[in-house]
């Protein structure tokens, strides 16, 4: 069975997705750079175990990724999901897990990297916003997208109705991926693409994700 860390930041709805999914990956530990983080509490309810590596303890990112590192090599795990992390990664800590980091992002990409994407979509006016699983590469939000969700700008939205809507589909499309990965289904067709193979997977689910036969 493939195994995986979850890294989180703060209550990680996105990694209680992804457990309670049970996409048949086992779930090694969950890590987070803040030890208030509400999703530890979670974690270590369900017997799971958990670690902390305070960000704010070190002097620089590349002392608080060798430290991650260590704490994540620890569990020995074919990927990490990334799930609600609020940390850009150096190049370095993200070359050390090549095509094994996994992020969930609340925009369609490429549109919308970075933060405060849903105040950004209502203000552009598109009629269509959703939220991105991709493999991490070192340029931030980028890399080889894996599925999208999408859901409808409405007329009137607030950020909140449209953030509400998004994560409900980032519940549904992490576990997705994750048993994808689980079941061996990811191929990499170049450096920028990725397919999964298996009947009922194709384009149409950037629009309309649902489980395939």
């Amino acid at each position: 069975m493939k195994s995986a860390v979850i890294l989180i930041s703060g209550r990680g709805s996105n990694m209680q997705a992804l457990v309670e999914a049970k996409p048949g990956l086992e779930f090694r530990a969950v890590i987070s750079n803040r030890p208030a983080a509400k999703g530890l509490e979670w974690a270590a309810s369900r017997g799971m175990p958990t670690g902390v590596v305070d960000h704010k303890a070190f002097a620089s990112r590349e002392a608080f990724d060798a430290a991650l590192a260590q704490a994540i090599d620890a569990h020995a795990p074919d990927y990490l999901f990334l799930a609600g992390f609020m940390r850009i990664l150096t190049e370095g800590f993200i070359d050390r897990y090549p095509r094994r980091i996994l992020n969930i992002h609340p925009s369609l990409l490429p549109s919308y990297p970075g933060l405060d994407t849903h105040r950004r979509a209502i203000e552009a006016g598109v009629k269509l916003h959703g939220a991105t699983v991709h493999f991490v590469t070192p340029a931030l939000d980028h890399g080889p997208i894996l599925v999208q969700a999408a859901v409808p700008v409405l007329d009137g939205d607030t950020e909140e109705a449209l953030a509400a809507r998004v994560l409900a589909q980032e519940h549904r499309i992490y576990p997705l991926a994750a048993r994808w990965l689980a079941e061996g289904r990811v191929e990499f067709r170049g450096p920028d693409v990725v397919q999964v193979s298996g009947s009922g997977v194709g384009t149409d689910w950037a629009i309309a994700p649902r489980d395939p036969p």
